[in-house]
């Protein structure tokens, strides 16, 4: 597909990095400190949990994420930027766009309540799926440059 200025390919790229930059965005912001030290983002997403509307996010918050709070706070902060870097790059990008789309379907349930959230969440998602489908790889990455996830 030819467009005006790029080619569908070149798009499905700038789509790609463009979602990454969202998740380096995401990581930039966050205040470390906090996260690592205070546990606050832990703790706020078990207030979230606990308030739940449905009784599955509680229960699984509290069995996955509540016994290990500190390694949970390492995940999702480096989670983010490792994401956000892969994508850049274009470097594992399929196992990128999966994983990214997998945290979000993850935020998206936990903050059912927050429409702000659920619209980023959603849009995320759905580059993600749009980005992994088309094989958004083939054009402008690490990935292509080797030879991985042929096209």
């Amino acid at each position: 597909m030819q467009t005006l200025w790029l080619s569908g390919a070149e798009w499905l790229a700038v789509l790609r990095i463009g979602l990454g930059l969202w998740w380096l965005e995401s990581w930039r912001h966050k205040d470390k400190k906090g996260w690592f030290e205070r546990g606050t983002g832990i703790a706020w997403a078990a207030d979230v949990a606990g308030k739940h509307k449905w009784p599955a996010v509680k229960r699984g918050f509290d069995a996955v994420v509540a016994p290990r709070p500190k390694v949970m706070a390492y995940v999702v902060v480096y989670a983010e930027l490792a994401l956000g870097m892969g994508l850049v790059a274009g470097f594992l990008t399929p196992i990128a766009l999966a994983a990214g789309l997998l945290l979000n379907l993850l935020y998206l349930v936990l903050m059912i309540h927050d429409w702000a959230e659920q619209g980023q969440n959603a849009m995320m998602a759905l580059i993600s799926a749009v980005a992994l489908f088309a094989m958004s790889w083939q054009t402008w990455s690490l990935d292509h440059a080797i030879g991985w996830f042929g096209a």
